[in-house]
């Protein structure tokens, strides 16, 4: 107890003293990023695990082609389990002489068991919450259905053979999808009307959802019992299947903003590492006094390590309520892409970040702390007795080890784990030779500097150990900042370029030969741009170098989904702009048989380069050599397509043709024109998902602007505890020049020059580093395409130069403010 309360005293007037601020500071905004960011996701995934039931309308949904078995829902009746069923199916509008494709929803009582609908009537803006559909004899309809076919609300609309009163206008619904059937307006009618439309029949393609609701105990018992007995068209379905354009958003926010979390953490430990330094060197006397009064090694290491806990436990609780203040911040951001309701923070989330804070102090503050369990008693009489610096091994495995486990914990990758560690620490290592390679250089030239650039030049190689740290430090800093601004620029300008301004919102499907050429003249006659025009023909992938491709099928791949259904096949002379290819070459146009595709599909499905694929057009088959795998950018709103054949490999099969175009507002009257003169001719609006792509692009923005104020914060506790790692020594080689008759602008200005060559080569190393893992992450990683950074060369330098010599000329300028006696006679 007594070494506890003497830990307490000690630490108590170390922190009146100021040594502990920028330590403090440091661990602040780690602890305080990483519980921020530990908080976000955790509520996140709870979210979407809870709340979930409210973007598919139920806490579980089985998805099929056809209805399910009756057993299934008895089982359900058993457990005391609620249920609703919707069927969704394409079905042609015919009124006052208009035509119009719309996709029809079938809604049982009870629907939605979670979430609610919204409606409004056609003359009002205000929307109606309601927690049931349609009832019998009445149809609620997209707003777009009222214009095309001159109907108002009160009017018959007539679905298959049945007679409907249009009551509401349906302008949302929880479980409406991203797919085929969302884009296409909307009818929405009572299940008991169903079956005298007559429209379903056998053979139609329609889509089946069953929704369950109840105790949460009794769902997972029927999940359980439900799993074993799907088919392979049959799924349960969560967040990232149902509601990808939502799933893959969060997704990538959540991975994004935990590594940007790691990058203010790698920052803030060498800030941390640095100013421990300086502690501990401040600290040797006292420790020699200390082993004078009989204190054990042991026992030094205890009383400063207790101090530390209890600086850590601290300094982590307060960075834990300001990382929770944060994660409210960051919801506030997102607020458009989640639930009304989001789950209550998690205090495992808070703990993690408290263990957090403890690790990155044990991290990089425990080896510079282990020196002093090596001070002399003897340095009581002779002050230049230093003790051995801790084993290097020990301080960069404890500090990779910690940023390893951090990484790891956000991604859950360990490719990139593993490629960000290796390159990183090769990255080091390089700096580290590059650094002692130009302070040897930089010696060989002092003959010839004047006297103020040949002072401020021996400044940094007088210690060169410590100006090889410094520099490190300063590199890694400016290296985790421009990696994090970069990354974000190029994530962001990617999904820009996906998703342009007039990026196309309309898809014109089964265009025949005959008339493509006409509609062309169409759009262009009314200035509207459109994509290329791609032929399609319809087939299916049956065998792969004459094995069945089911064998090659894993249940929920991309291949499963790809092989129990039709491919739209194309073919073209070159790839589309936004296809790369990956492996292969291109094919010449006077070789029909080949075929490139899609890499993700390929690795599903174990295809290679000289595989022989076969497939059927109706009753007809065919057989194609892959000759090129290649990446598609699937979400840029433009035509793609798994497989693409060389020209010729087609010709014998019927073919109709599609594009995409883009159509403002105020131009969506041309669609009734098209429709009528193209009746044959599907289009499919997409511009409500565009919008909302764009809005997701837009929140996601915001979100990791937040992060980089961290990175900025941690950044400049790293300038200042360079600063104030080396400024007892700086103050007493000052007060000896001045005895010496240096004047005070004289040292002024070699402070300066000192500090703007070392941010200088900081910079100029920084860049070097950042262009090495920009390349390895874009190319291995992210799947980006890799440009030299050129401004980094320039920009880096620059800042390094700027700031660092600002920061040093701050954080120096009492060197010449105090008297030279004063500071010799102490």
């Amino acid at each position: 107890m007594k070494r506890f309360n003497l830990a307490l005293k000690l630490l108590w007037r170390d922190s009146r003293s100021g040594e502990l601020t920028l330590l403090l500071l440091a661990l602040l905004i780690a602890v305080s990023s990483s519980t921020a960011i530990s908080l976000f996701a955790d509520r996140l995934q709870r979210t979407m695990t809870v709340q979930a039931a409210e973007f598919l309308a139920g806490d579980l949904v089985v998805a099929a082609p056809a209805l399910i078995d009756e057993i299934w829902l008895a089982k359900a009746g058993e457990l005391g389990l609620s249920r609703s069923q919707t069927s969704e199916f394409a079905s042609v509008l015919l009124e006052n002489q208009e035509m119009l494709l719309a996709s029809v929803k079938s809604v049982s009582g009870g629907y939605p068991l979670r979430g609610k609908l919204k409606t409004s009537d056609a003359e009002s803006q205000d929307e109606t919450v309601v927690s049931q559909g349609p009832e019998p004899g009445f149809a609620w309809v997209d707003k777009r259905i009222l214009p095309a076919l001159h109907l108002k609300i009160g009017d018959t609309l007539t679905v298959g053979e049945k007679a409907l009163t249009i009551g509401r206008v349906l302008s949302y619904e929880p479980d409406k999808r991203g797919d085929f059937y969302s884009f296409s307006p909307r009818v929405m009618i009572n299940q008991s009307d169903l079956a005298a439309t007559g429209v379903i029949q056998p053979g139609s393609h329609v889509r089946y959802a069953f929704q369950f609701s109840g105790d949460e105990q009794a769902l997972a018992t029927f999940k359980t019992w439900l799993k074993p007995q799907l088919n392979s068209s049959q799924k349960i379905l969560d967040i990232h299947e149902d509601r990808p354009e939502l799933g893959s958003a969060l997704q990538r926010a959540e991975r994004y903003l935990g590594l940007s979390s790691i990058v203010v953490i790698l920052i803030a430990g060498v800030a941390i590492a640095m100013a421990t330094r300086r502690y501990t060197e401040r600290h040797f006397n006292a420790t020699a006094l200390l082993r004078c009064l009989g204190c054990k090694q042991a026992e030094i290491i205890w009383l400063y390590g207790l101090q530390f806990l209890v600086l850590g436990l601290l300094t982590s609780g307060v960075g834990c309520g300001l990382g929770w203040l944060a994660q409210f911040g960051l919801f506030e951001l997102l607020k458009s892409l989640l639930p009304q309701e989001l789950a209550s923070p998690s205090w495992l989330a808070v703990f993690f970040g408290l263990i957090t804070g403890l690790a990155i102090l044990l991290g990089f503050a425990l080896p510079p702390l282990l020196r002093l369990q090596k001070v002399s008693p003897l340095r009581v009489l002779r002050r230049e007795l230093e003790p051995l610096p801790t084993s290097g091994w020990l301080i960069y495995g404890l500090a990779l080890a910690i940023i390893g486990g951090l990484i790891w914990r956000y991604t859950e990758d360990p490719q990139m784990t593993s490629l960000i560690l290796g390159v990183g620490t090769l990255a080091l290592l390089g700096l580290g030779a590059a650094i002692y390679s130009l302070l040897l250089l930089a010696r060989k030239l002092l003959p010839k500097m004047g006297l103020n650039w040949r002072f401020g030049l021996q400044g940094l190689l007088r210690n060169s150990q410590a100006s090889i740290s410094q520099i490190l430090a300063f590199s890694i800093t400016l290296t985790a900042m421009a990696l994090s601004f970069t990354v974000r620029s190029d994530l962001i300008d990617n999904w820009q370029q996906q998703l342009p301004e007039q990026a196309p919102n309309h898809f014109a499907l089964n265009i025949l030969p005959e008339r493509q050429q006409s509609f062309h003249d169409e759009l262009q006659q009314a200035q509207i741009a459109s994509s290329q025009f791609y032929p399609v023909v319809r087939g299916r992938l049956v065998t792969i170098n004459n094995e069945a491709v089911q064998g090659r099928v894993s249940k929920d791949t991309q291949g499963e989904g790809a092989t129990q259904r039709e491919l739209s096949l194309t073919w073209a002379v070159q790839l589309p702009d936004d296809n790369k290819a990956i492996d292969g070459g291109a094919w010449q146009a006077d070789q029909p048989g080949q075929v490139s595709v899609e890499q993700k599909l390929a690795e599903s499905l174990k295809i290679k380069v000289g595989d022989e694929l076969t497939f059927t057009v109706g009753s007809a088959q065919f057989s194609a050599k892959v000759s090129q795998l290649r990446s598609v950018q699937w979400d840029t709103m433009r035509p793609n397509f798994y497989m693409i054949f060389s020209p010729g490999t087609l010709d014998n099969f019927p073919t109709m043709y599609m594009t995409s175009f883009y159509l403002a507002d105020n131009q969506k009257i041309l669609l009734n024109t098209l429709l009528k003169k193209y009746p044959a001719i599907t289009i499919l609006e997409v511009d409500q998902i565009l919008k909302q792509f764009k809005m997701i692009l837009t929140q996601l923005t915001k979100a990791i602007n937040l992060l980089l104020y961290f990175a900025l914060a941690a950044g400049f506790t790293v300038l200042f505890a360079a600063v104030y790692a080396t400024l007892d020594q700086r103050i007493y080689e000052g007060a000896l020049m001045r005895t010496l008759g240096a004047r005070r602008g004289f040292l002024r200005a070699t402070h300066v020059i000192e500090f703007g060559l070392l941010g200088t080569l900081a910079g100029v190393l920084a860049a070097l580093a950042s262009e090495a893992i920009l390349y390895a992450l874009y190319t291995r990683v992210m799947h980006i395409d890799y440009r030299p950074g050129y401004y980094l060369w320039g920009a880096l330098p620059a800042i390094g130069a700027t700031t660092v010599g600002l920061a040093g000329y701050w954080g120096v300028r009492q060197v010449v403010n105090q008297p030279p006696l004063q500071v010799l006679r102490r």
